[in-house]
């Protein structure tokens, strides 16, 4: 086949000539993957301050921030990747061991706090780069100061990073404009205080640390020392996180709006008029899934960007991956299509899932090709994921169906074979060993052969841990997305069927007949067949569910707080 007469697909490349695969026969004679070939990057130089460090050992006192992980500063970054050891309490911070590298030590000390100031200055002697990441910012009602002394005083070199602080961070995320704290926005640390007098004399805000367990009788201590029982108070907790809860009240009415309310440390208490803000302000607990705890049955590599998605509308997502890739269980079936592919035996390349384009890149780079095989060749994908697979790889598809993305979807828009037109007839279809008949039957009727090849196999994946299971079970999750009929099936068979409190969606008509089959109740439908609009049709339905509540004078509730037995607190 002629190469010239057809255009390449690769992004950034004209046709190229076809290079041809060396025999997978003789492993010793095959040519050098590309990877291989291209000259090993050079670490980048180090710091001005990099080689002393490694010489003395290094501790930094890094702000964590109120909560959220990404409210960590750049600087706290930084020293994170280049730690030999982090010291932290991992429940409260342990998102953060992301930025280290693999290598790095973890100390978790939420169990004994006390044994840091000798760890930090053990680890430093031992000529380590020690992290000792604190909550908040370590200036600010801090309890590290000992730890820094304990520095000084080993003449351990040291630096203190602060971080973002609860105080002005928290406010925000609620919907309170410190700004409108004129005349005056103070901090105070309630385990400091013995007289609220000082306190209730002065204008403006107040924002009170650690007093969250003495809300009450602080409330009392200042209506008592002339402040209005009338002003307004708020008091939040788990700020900046999708835990974050705000109770808004007034000095008078504080005790019975917290008693059933279930409020604890890490709080803040706001006392003020910025706490009327709020209702115009709030931006945060508002989004549409807010804290909800969303199902997302897939792998982290295909999940990413759809967590990301859900993250953005407050949601708390949780992959369970279902299936398992694996490599089919005899590779000379493979072999055969990458050879037939650069020797021009197909006129078409379809592509129905990523993991089949995942599984192509694999068998390329096994025998040192590139992406510059595909010149010559048309190529389809079944949807945007996989059009994105491709363009990855450095191949733009010709065909990607703009109606349903589905095999369906794809035939809907395959033209017909026509021996004018197209020199060959053949279609490389790699998929998985599952796949239907679906596409085959109809590229056959359309003129075309095909050629059905086992890219890859789907195994249904290991049970998820007891506690996922019994949520699953038991209404601890607000929301699954079902992305194929696979997942329906596999989910159901390593886990058991979700909840009736929760909200079921599907992406498409297949994956909610399949989810009907089980008994299941499909409450959302998304308009296009793709994962983003699945989760934006979730998003839709949460805002509709909180606006239905909000103006039926209810309180919105998420659907794991409809269950019996369920707590429920006023929001």
């Amino acid at each position: 086949m002629s190469s010239g007469s057809k255009t390449s697909k690769i992004a950034g490349a004209g046709t190229a000539p076809v290079e041809q695969p060396r025999p997978a026969a003789a492993p010793a004679e095959q040519e050098r993957p590309a990877a291989a070939r291209v000259e090993q990057a050079q670490p980048a130089p180090p710091g001005p301050d990099e080689g002393r460090r490694a010489r003395a050992g290094f501790v930094a006192f890094v702000g964590a921030g109120p909560g959220d992980e990404n409210l960590l500063t750049l600087r706290g970054a930084d020293l994170l990747a280049r730690a030999d050891v982090v010291l932290l309490d991992r429940e409260a911070h342990g998102t953060m061991l992301r930025h280290c590298s693999d290598r790095v030590k973890v100390v978790d000390i939420s169990g004994d706090p006390g044994v840091t100031p000798l760890s930090a200055v053990q680890e430093a002697r031992n000529g380590s780069t020690v992290v000792r990441l604190c909550a908040g910012d370590p200036g600010f009602f801090s309890s590290v100061t000992d730890e820094v002394a304990a520095c000084a005083k080993a003449g351990v070199e040291f630096e203190i990073v602060p971080g973002v602080p609860p105080a002005t961070a928290v406010l925000t995320y609620a919907g309170i404009a410190p700004a409108a704290a004129v005349p005056e926005f103070r901090v105070v640390d309630a385990a400091q205080v013995t007289d609220w007098s000082e306190q209730a004399g002065r204008p403006g805000t107040m924002v009170i640390y650690n007093g969250v367990a003495d809300a009450v009788p602080i409330a009392k201590a200042l209506i008592a020392a002339g402040c209005p029982d009338s002003t307004p108070v708020a008091v939040t907790q788990s700020g900046t996180t999708t835990e974050q809860y705000t109770v808004v009240s007034s000095l008078g009415r504080l005790a019975p709006d917290l008693k059933h309310a279930g409020i604890a440390e890490p709080a803040l208490i706001i006392v003020g008029d910025a706490v009327g803000t709020r209702d115009r302000l709030s931006w945060f607990e508002s989004k549409p899934l807010f804290g909800w705890r969303v199902l997302v049955p897939r792998t982290k590599e295909q999940s990413a960007g759809l967590s990301d998605q859900l993250r953005s509308y407050g949601a708390v997502p949780e992959e369970v991956p279902t299936i398992s890739v694996e490599p089919p269980r005899t590779p000379q079936q493979m072999d055969r299509a990458i050879k037939g592919l650069v020797t021009g035996r197909y006129e078409w390349v379809a592509f129905t899932s990523s993991n089949a384009v995942k599984a192509i890149r694999e068998k390329f780079e096994e025998y040192g090709l590139d992406a510059r095989a595909f010149a010559g060749l048309k190529v389809a994908a079944v949807g945007e994921a996989t059009a994105r697979a491709l363009v990855e790889f450095g191949v733009k598809p010709d065909l990607v169906p703009v109606g349903e993305h589905s095999s369906e979807g794809l035939l809907a828009e395959w033209p017909p074979y026509d021996s004018m037109l197209d020199p060959i007839n053949r279609v490389l279809l790699p998929r998985a060993d599952i796949a239907t008949e679906t596409l085959i039957a109809g590229l056959t009727e359309l003129g075309w052969e095909c050629d059905d090849v086992t890219a890859y196999r789907t195994v249904r994946a290991a049970p998820p841990p007891a506690p996922i299971r019994e949520a699953i079970k038991g209404g601890g999750f607000d929301a699954v997305l079902f992305t194929s009929s696979s997942t329906v099936r596999n989910l159901v068979g390593i886990a058991g069927k979700p909840h009736n409190v929760t909200v079921i969606a599907a992406i498409g008509p297949q994956t909610a007949r399949t989810a009907q089959e089980f008994g299941l109740r499909v409450d959302i439908m998304a308009e296009q067949p793709s994962a983003s609009a699945l989760a934006a049709a979730l998003a839709e339905y949460g805002a509709g569910q909180r606006q239905a509540a909000l103006a039926a004078g209810d309180v919105p509730r998420r659907p794991s707080q409809t269950r019996r037995g369920a707590r429920r607190r006023a929001r």
